[in-house]
């Protein structure tokens, strides 16, 4: 029934004249444990594609079909609804979200594919170029400066930080973190990042195993502007 709606919609907007924008994504798989798979077949509803999981940076650029959608990892390629392993790890994006991030995430109980997903709207009025979205995905308040611009960021939310620097150049970035409980802050960073006034950031605040220091991750979402129609 999704799936008719799904189509039913695009319809309408074919038959309105109107051209239907089809979805793109980047994928994350934030802080994988090496044991977890560094790719799975994204399956959206009618067909599937292998995709890689790259901890590291972002995937390329995957295009999906327009219209509302749910999202499933699986192990093997299915091009049938019905034939989709009951409990696949899901998520669902609504037609409206053109451009996001799948977060990709360790979920060892899930027998199907062990992993959870959650969509970021990537959308230009959400995440301009040159601009930072930041996560802090611990119970530590984290603050500071991120070249020109103050950042501080409460447990288990997200800012979105202005440009740091105008230029293709170096800035410098001293952080903070706060520990549940204590008045004292901590020293997490003092380093330099290069700013590419082209790209979008990423940035994630994570617990380290072992340590009470949290990590930053920052991940680069640069795209080549696409070609100009004649």
């Amino acid at each position: 029934m999704k799936l008719l709606l799904s189509l039913l919609a695009v319809s309408t907007a074919v038959a309105l004249g109107q051209k239907a924008t089809e979805h793109t994504c980047r994928i994350l798989f934030l802080d994988g444990p090496d044991t977890a798979p560094e790719t799975l077949h994204l399956f959206d509803g009618a067909t599937s594609r292998e995709v890689d999981l790259p901890r590291m940076n972002f995937s390329k650029v995957y295009k999906l079909r327009p219209g509302a959608r749910t999202l499933r990892l699986l192990p093997a390629a299915v091009n049938d609804p019905e034939k989709v392993p009951p409990g696949a790890p899901s998520v669902t994006v609504s037609e409206d979200v053109t451009d996001f991030y799948l977060l990709v995430t360790s979920d060892p109980a899930n027998t199907v594919a062990p992993v959870r997903m959650q969509v970021i709207n990537a959308g230009s009025e959400h995440l301009k170029r040159g601009q930072m979205l930041w996560f802090n995905l611990t119970k530590n308040t984290v603050g500071g400066t991120v070249g020109s611009e103050k950042l501080v960021i409460q447990p288990n939310s997200r800012v979105t930080l202005d440009p740091p620097a105008r230029d293709n150049l170096n800035y410098p970035v001293k952080l903070y973190f706060r520990i549940v409980g204590k008045e004292p802050l901590y020293p997490l960073c003092e380093t330099k990042w290069r700013h590419d006034p082209r790209s979008r950031s990423v940035a994630f605040i994570i617990s380290e195993r072992g340590t009470r220091t949290p990590r930053v991750l920052v991940f680069p979402d640069y795209r080549e502007a696409p070609p100009k129609e004649p």
